[in-house]
């Protein structure tokens, strides 16, 4: 037998499809509430509506989480910094940022730290959003290490605009950041098993706008998912 884990508390659901409105807002934020999801990732357009859907902030129910430079990062630096700081002034208790990657293709480890630093000086946990599958090795570990320097808490495979979270990039995660910051999956999370191995090899969240599926297909357990209906028994003739 397995010992699942909660994965309720793990789940940030997510909604950054372009396409959605208030609606699909409003319904994110109650499915978060109801089934205890750990946040709410949405873009700052719908920020002001989720907080006021999801009632006061105060470290119970669901966290509000923005995106900030979503989903590519090519934005100056003083405009990033002016989204998280409307963010946070719109109620968001987690920010969820996707860096200077160019700076990072030059080396240019500087310019990629001053990029989140003024960031995370806003006093919100800062998740830093690492296309892992694309970037090269020596990239991602000087990506790592720079985000940590400036105090972020923890460190995301991806957007979900590129390759899905697999197992192997929430490793390589860990074992960059020894210790040192927490690791996100997200990106094409869309059944119980992928779920339940990405938390296995050490993701503490999950970014995945399937959360109402992963719960319900937990509940009934991995192996129902896996089970093909049995052949109806024919009456004796």
């Amino acid at each position: 037998m397995r010992d699942l884990p909660d994965l309720a508390p793990l789940i940030d659901h997510a909604l950054l499809d372009p396409h959605q409105g208030l609606e699909a807002v409003q319904r994110a934020c109650d499915q978060a509430r109801h089934f205890g999801f750990a946040g709410v990732c949405l873009g700052s357009r719908w920020l002001p509506a989720a907080r006021e859907r999801l009632g006061a902030s105060g470290g119970r129910g669901p966290r509000l989480i923005s995106v900030v430079g979503f989903p590519f990062g090519v934005i100056p630096a003083e405009i990033k910094r002016a989204e998280a700081e409307w963010a946070a002034a719109a109620g968001a208790e987690e920010l969820d940022v996707v860096p200077d990657f160019g700076a990072l293709a030059d080396g240019d480890s500087r310019s990629f730290c001053n990029d989140l630093a003024p960031i995370v000086e806003l006093g919100l946990p800062v998740k830093v959003i690492l296309d892992v599958g694309r970037l090269r090795a020596d990239a991602l570990a000087l990506a790592v290490e720079a985000s940590i320097d400036v105090g972020a808490t923890m460190l995301k495979t991806g957007s979900g605009f590129g390759p899905g979270a697999t197992v192997e990039q929430v490793r390589q995660l860990r074992q960059l950041a020894r210790g040192r910051a927490a690791v996100k999956a997200a990106g094409g999370i869309t059944d119980l098993e992928q779920a339940l191995a990405l938390v296995e090899a050490g993701a503490s969240r999950l970014g995945t706008s399937r959360g109402v599926g992963l719960i319900e297909a937990l509940r009934r357990g991995p192996e129902t998912e896996r089970r093909q209906p049995e052949p109806p028994e024919v009456e004796p003739a």
